[in-house]
């Protein structure tokens, strides 16, 4: 059984091989969600995760034996690059499979540290039964993403340094996947601190822990923007571990998931994945269940993907009223344009996009039509632009 002295045994393994990563207070994320807000900046790592502890802590315990043969993972994302990385610089074989799905630059990453990858299967679950094929005929030693003791206790050592750095948490809310990270930090932190409350998160579209521990049935999703996160079935030690010494899980939306990503990248000025950000979605969706208390917040990773990080950003720009997209219809006489163009001028708007209509529209056929997209300071200033629109003798309305 996974215990306090099985990670402090890891952090001393682990010093100097990963980073003891700072753990302070967001003042203005205290200040939103009303409660005190600590974030540990797991994103920090070499490879953007927390990942590296628990690979590392296992790839450290292996016997020369084992050491000599090699070990073989089976990871789309953060464990596959943990494992690669701590396997290259350990003089070790690595091989990762990688369902074919895969991004090509998580691919090409993991190659980087050394890796064999091997791309195989549709889903995570072939990918996995191939890579214990794998394990099986060339002796390879399985390193698993989550529900391993050792795995767990390298994820652990992040309750010792957060407890070290901020002794007074009352709560820590941890993202939940397979649940090792929970695993792991709920072992050190209640053996220190009987008292603290562990509060796990999920999200809406992968409940397998909340299901699992909570007896519910909700249904399961396809994708996330929580990829790191998206595991179908929790772990057997974890679960176990999560039913024993979690208080509570909870879920998140994908928009409480987006608008988390957002303010940490706008007001932290950091960068996190959709898992990274499920502790502060959790705050952001019940702020009444941390009001007042200390809340621990990991930032577990940080690997996102461009295009989805931009899609996130403007959607929340859009959210926000920063970005908005109008109608306006008038007279269909020379100058109407740039009439309509000097007047969201005028109002301090800046136009994104310009889309003239006279075809498709049910106006009479002396009107134009004119959609603008428009960057704006905020809905307030969306309606100023609106009323000046009218004010200048046109329809103007928020599509």
């Amino acid at each position: 059984m996974l215990s306090l002295q099985d990670i402090r045994d890891a952090a001393t393994r682990l010093r100097g091989q990963v980073l003891d990563t700072p753990c302070v207070e967001s003042r203005t994320l205290s200040d939103i969600v009303g409660a005190q807000v600590f974030l540990k900046f797991e994103n920090l790592q070499f490879t953007a995760s927390f990942k590296e502890r628990g690979a590392c802590n296992k790839l450290t315990l292996l016997t020369p034996a084992e050491r000599a043969r090699g070990v073989v993972a089976m990871s789309a994302g953060n464990h596959a690059q943990g494992v690669a990385y701590h396997a290259q610089r350990l003089g070790l074989r690595a091989v990762i499979v990688m369902p074919r799905f895969t991004p090509g630059v998580k691919v090409e990453r993991t190659r980087g540290f050394g890796a064999e990858v091997v791309l195989h299967g549709d889903t995570l679950e072939e990918a996995r039964a191939h890579a214990y094929r794998l394990a099986d005929t060339e002796g390879l030693v399985f390193v698993h993403p989550y529900d391993d003791e050792a795995v767990a206790a390298g994820q652990g050592t992040l309750g010792l340094e957060m407890l070290q750095a901020v002794p007074d948490l009352d709560t820590l809310v941890i993202a939940v996947g397979g649940g090792g990270l929970i695993a792991g930090v709920a072992t050190a932190a209640k053996a220190l601190r009987p008292d603290i409350e562990i509060i796990g998160v999920q999200t809406s579209r992968f409940p397998a822990m909340v299901n699992a521990v909570k007896g519910t049935h909700h249904p399961q999703g396809t994708s996330t923007i929580a990829e790191g996160i998206a595991v179908g079935t929790p772990g057997t030690i974890t679960q176990s571990i999560v039913k024993r010494l979690v208080d509570d899980l909870v879920l998140v939306d994908e928009g409480d998931i987006e608008q988390a990503v957002l303010m940490l990248l706008e007001i932290e000025k950091t960068l996190v994945e959709g898992a990274g950000a499920a502790g502060l979605a959790a705050l952001v969706r019940y702020p009444e269940r941390f009001a007042g208390k200390k809340v621990g917040l990991v930032l577990c990773g940080g690997n996102i993907d461009p295009l989805l990080l931009a899609a996130i950003i403007e959607r929340g720009m859009v959210r926000s009223g920063r970005l908005a997209r109008i109608k306006v219809s008038a007279r269909d006489i020379p100058g109407v344009l740039a009439r309509i163009t000097a007047t969201v001028a005028d109002a301090g708007a800046n136009i994104e996009e310009v889309h003239h209509q006279r075809a498709f529209t049910t106006l009479a056929a002396q009107n134009v039509e004119i959609e603008l997209v428009l960057q704006t300071r905020g809905k307030a200033h969306v309606a100023q632009v609106l009323e000046e629109l009218r004010a200048a003798g046109m329809e103007a309305a928020l599509m």
